[in-house]
C-alpha cells in the first residue's frame, strides 16, 4: 500500500508530507485548495506527463516522492529482474523534476520513465474524472472484461498475441512474394546478372588490403626512391659518411682500452653499432635494386582496386559482405527458380498460422462470452447497491472478421434504466453522474479478483448526492475492505465513511500561496463534514447533523464488516 507522499516545490505547495493508513483514506478541503495537485503529483511519480511549469515560481526544481509497503510476488520478481533494490517489501519512487528534464529513481536507483510507468502497474490504480469518460469507447469495454477474466485468459491472451505476429508475419511474407511472372522474370535477370559480375571478380578475402598497400608503394615511387638514395648517401658517402665515421671512431676507441677494463663495454657497443650499420646498408641496397616501377603493372593493380571498391559500393563494405550478398543471391535465385513450389509453401505456411490463430481467436472468444456473462451480473448487482433501481446490464461478446492481437471480438457494454426500455450502448445514454457510479461499480466488482493493493479515486462523486451519494459511499466502504483506498471528494456521506481523514487548506502569507494536508482527528473530522454540509455558517444543527452522520457511517462500516 502507499505509506506516504511527499511533495515539494510543486504549484502552490511549498512542501508537504502525509502518511496514508489502510483502508479508506479521505481528502477533503475548498474548491481551489490544492486537491487536484495532490493527485496529479502522484501521478507524475508514477511516471505521468510533468511539465516545467509545474515548478513552483523561484524554485530550481520540484520534487515527488512516494514511499510503498509492496508484498505481493509479482512486483518482486519484476524488481529482481530489473536488478532493483528491495528490502522487506519497500519501494521509494522520487521523481525530480527540473527546468530541462527529469530524474526518476527507485530505491535510489535512477531509472526511466518506461520502467517508472510499469511498475506504476503493480503499485496502485488511479481512477480520475477522465477515466469514467473512457466508458463511452467500446475499447475500454474489452479492456475491463479481459482484466475481469485475467487468472483464466492471462495466458490465452499471450499466446493469442503471438500467434497474431506470426501469422501477420506469414502474411506479409505471401504477399510480398506474390508477383506477375513478368516481375519475377525481370528480378531473376536481375539478380543473376549480380552474381555473375561477383562471381567473375573472383575475390579474394585481405586481397584488396594488399593491393592497396602495393598501390601505394607504386604511386610514390619516385619519393620513395629519392628518399633512399639520400638515406644512402648519409650513411654511406661523401667524406663524413656515418659508416666510415663510426669505424673510425671504433679504432681510436680500441687503443685506449688498455688503459681502463671498463671502456670495453662502450668499444663494444660501438662495434654493435657498426654491424649494425652494415646490415642496414646491405638491406637499403638490396631494397633499391628491386625498387622497380612497372608502368603496366601499376595500371593493372589500379584496375583491379577500381573492381573492388565499385563492387563495394554496390554490395557490401568489405570483402566478405560481398561474398555473403552473393549467397543470399543464390538462394534466392534458386527460389524464383522453383517458384511455384516456394509460394506454395509459403501460402501452406500462412494457411496453417491462420489456423493456429483462429482456434485461439475462437478460444478466446468463448472465453469472453462465458466471463462477460458473469461480470455483466455481478456489475448489475453493484449498479442497484448504487441506487440504479430498475436497471439492467449486459455484456455483449461478437466475433468479426477483422483479425488483431487481442482477437476477433467486439465488445460493448449495454444498459437499461428505466423499467420497460431495452438495453442501448451504454455511451449512448448514460450522463455523467451515471458514468461515474457504473465505473465505481466495476471498479468495485474487479477490486475482488486483482492484487492491486490501492486505489485512488479522484471524485468519484460528479453528479450525484442525496440516497445515491449514501450509496456509493457505502460501496467506497466495501472495498476499502480488501484494499486501501485513497479518495477525493466534496461529499460529506463519503467523508463520513473515513478511516482516516485528511483536510486539504490554502492559504495566503508573505504574498505567497501555500497547499498544506493535514490528517484531522474525531471532532476535527466532524467539523470538516459539518463545513460540508452547512457551507459559509456552521450551525450547531449543522454540527450535529454531522456528528449522527459520522456515527451513522460507523455503524454501516460495522455491519459492512460483519
Amino acid at each position: 500500500m502507499l505509506i506516504s507522499l511527499h511533495v515539494k516545490n510543486l504549484a502552490i505547495i511549498d512542501e508537504i508530507e502525509v502518511d496514508f493508513r489502510e483502508h479508506l483514506n479521505v481528502l477533503t478541503g475548498e474548491t481551489g485548495a490544492g486537491k487536484s495537485i495532490i493527485i496529479g503529483s502522484i501521478n507524475m511519480a508514477l511516471g505521468g506527463k510533468a511539465s516545467a511549469d509545474m515548478i513552483r515560481t523561484g524554485k530550481e526544481y520540484g520534487l515527488i516522492e512516494l514511499v510503498f509497503d509492496m508484498q505481493g510476488e509479482e512486483i518482486k520478481e519484476r524488481m529482481e529482474q530489473l536488478a532493483l533494490p528491495l528490502e522487506d517489501g519497500q519501494i521509494i519512487l522520487s521523481r525530480k523534476i527540473m527546468k530541462s528534464r527529469s530524474i526518476c529513481k527507485v530505491n535510489g536507483e535512477t531509472v526511466t520513465i518506461s520502467i517508472l510507468k510499469e511498475l506504476a502497474g503493480y503499485l496502485l490504480d488511479i481512477h480520475g474524472q477522465h477515466e469514467h469518460q473512457s466508458l463511452l469507447h467500446k475499447q475500454k469495454h474489452m479492456e475491463i472484461l479481459d482484466q475481469y477474466g485475467q487468472q483464466e485468459a492471462g495466458d490465452l491472451l499471450q499466446q493469442l498475441a503471438n500467434a497474431y505476429k506470426t501469422y501477420k508475419n506469414a502474411k506479409e511474407n505471401y504477399e510480398k512474394n506474390s508477383i506477375s511472372m513478368e516481375e519475377r522474370n525481370r528480378q531473376l535477370s536481375f539478380m543473376e546478372y549480380e552474381r555473375k559480375e561477383i562471381m567473375q571478380a573472383k575475390l579474394k578475402i585481405g586481397e584488396d588490403e594488399e593491393l592497396e598497400d602495393t598501390y601505394r608503394r607504386y604511386a610514390n615511387a619516385q619519393q620513395i626512391v629519392e628518399t633512399l638514395q639520400q638515406v644512402f648517401q648519409i650513411t654511406t658517402g661523401g667524406e663524413r659518411a656515418v659508416n666510415e665515421e663510426v669505424g673510425r671512431a671504433a679504432k681510436h676507441l680500441s687503443k685506449i682500452l688498455s688503459y681502463d677494463s671498463k671502456l670495453e663495454d662502450l668499444s663494444g657497443q660501438l662495434q654493435n653499432i657498426e654491424d649494425l650499420l652494415t646490415d642496414f646498408h646491405f638491406e637499403l641496397q638490396a631494397y633499391m635494386e628491386d625498387m622497380e616501377y612497372n608502368e603496366t603493372e601499376f595500371r593493372q593493380i589500379e584496375e583491379r582496386l577500381d573492381l573492388y571498391h565499385s563492387l563495394q559500393a554496390k554490395y557490401g563494405n568489405t570483402v566478405e559482405d560481398i561474398l555473403a550478398y552473393a549467397n543470399q543471391l543464390e538462394e534466392k535465385i534458386q527460389q524464383y527458380k522453383e517458384y511455384d513450389i516456394y509460394l506454395d509453401n509459403l501460402k501452406k505456411r500462412l494457411e496453417q498460422k491462420e489456423k493456429e490463430y483462429s482456434k485461439l481467436a475462437h478460444k478466446m472468444t468463448a472465453v469472453r462470452k462465458k466471463n462477460g456473462a458473469i461480470l455483466a451480473e455481478a456489475i448489475k448487482g453493484a449498479l442497484l447497491d448504487l441506487n440504479f433501481l430498475d436497471v439492467q446490464f449486459e455484456i455483449q461478446v461478437q466475433e468479426t472478421e477483422e483479425a488483431g492481437a487481442l482477437g476477433m471480438d467486439s465488445v460493448e457494454f449495454l444498459i437499461s434504466t428505466n423499467p420497460g426500455e431495452k438495453v442501448r450502448p451504454l455511451g449512448k445514454i448514460a450522463s455523467g453522474g451515471e458514468l461515474s457510479r457504473i465505473m465505481l461499480a466495476i471498479k468495485s466488482v474487479l477490486a475482488q479478483h486483482d492484487q492491486m493493493e490501492t486505489l485512488i479515486f479522484d471524485e468519484i462523486d460528479v453528479g450525484i448526492s442525496g440516497r445515491t451519494a449514501q450509496k456509493v459511499s457505502e460501496k467506497m466502504a466495501l472495498i476499502a475492505k480488501q484494499h486501501q483506498v485513497i479518495c477525493i471528494t466534496h461529499l460529506p456521506q463519503i467523508a463520513a465513511m473515513a478511516d482516516s481523514h485528511y483536510i486539504i487548506q490554502k492559504a495566503v502569507q508573505d504574498d505567497k500561496t501555500s497547499t498544506s494536508i493535514a490528517q484531522l482527528e474525531e471532532q476535527g473530522s466532524v467539523e470538516e463534514i459539518a463545513r460540508i454540509l452547512g457551507g459559509a455558517e456552521i450551525t450547531d444543527t449543522v454540527l450535529s447533523s454531522a456528528k449522527e452522520m459520522k456515527e451513522l457511517a460507523f455503524s454501516l462500516k460495522n455491519r459492512i464488516e460483519a
